[in-house]
């Protein structure tokens, strides 16, 4: 009785000592060269896994807002002055752990707009019971979102004594939603904006598009001569970050 009893014992200190301790870890998302991706871009997908075996261990969208555009972007960052508050997109992943662990945050965003979803990720090591909170762990998205309006996938468009002017209008903004507007925090000024177009799958050119007069969006005009199948990529470029993006859909054009 003496050894069951121990064992018993022996069994249930291990069960102790396996039990994990709850660490909270706050996670943000932050869109190359502007703001934090949060509810108006439908969020950024925080996966939490463990480095070595894979294993997830959490796993959820960040929620809240872009953050304070003049601590982001106009005031000089210094080392332990948050730049972040409350209201600041974020993702709180709460990790059972009983020992150190290294694991991998993997962010996709914006969630939103599936379109353009551009993925990153990190590498940290986590302490039990050592909450990492304030600004967190901040992981950048590169890119530009860009929704395509017009034209509508797979619409047909007739040739009118043998050519048609078709309208090319995309949406564009920062991965976190942050507008693109002439000489205005985010310059469409300073950003390269074409549609490229393929007819029946070769290059057949590229189309200037230029700012639209309203947020955020912009236009140009394929001016075509040719029956086929045709396909339009949009993408926004940034020569002073890399930063890039695209869209793009396809129609038909006939006699």
């Amino acid at each position: 009785m003496k050894k069951i009893a121990m064992l018993v014992f022996i069994i249930l200190m291990m069960g102790g000592v396996s039990e994990g301790m709850q660490t909270k870890v706050t996670i943000r998302a932050k869109s190359k060269d502007a703001k934090f991706i949060g509810s108006t871009m439908g969020g950024a997908l925080v996966v939490v896994r463990d480095a070595e075996t894979g294993e997830l261990l959490s796993k959820g969208l960040t929620s809240g807002g872009t953050g304070n555009t003049q601590k982001i972007m106009v005031e000089p960052v210094r080392r332990g002055t948050p730049i972040t508050d409350d209201s600041t997109a974020k993702f709180e992943a709460n990790v059972d752990i009983n020992e150190p662990r290294l694991v991998t945050i993997e962010v996709s965003a914006p969630y939103g707009q599936r379109q353009s979803i551009a993925k990153n990720s990190a590498q940290v090591w986590l302490i039990p019971g050592k909450d990492i909170a304030g600004d967190g762990i901040t992981i950048e998205v590169y890119g530009f979102s860009v929704d395509l309006l017009i034209p509508q996938a797979h619409e047909t468009i007739r040739l009118a004594d043998g050519k048609a002017k078709i309208p090319v209008r995309a949406n564009v903004v920062m991965m976190c939603g942050c507008p693109i507007t002439p000489d205005g925090l985010w310059d469409a000024n300073k950003y390269e904006v074409r549609a490229i177009v393929k007819i029946n799958g070769a290059v057949a050119g590229t189309v200037p598009m230029a700012y639209a007069n309203k947020v955020s969006t912009f236009e140009g005009v394929i001016e075509a001569t040719k029956e086929g199948t045709y396909e339009v990529t949009v993408y926004s470029f940034d020569p002073a970050t890399g930063n890039a993006g695209t869209d793009k859909t396809s129609f038909m054009v006939v006699r």
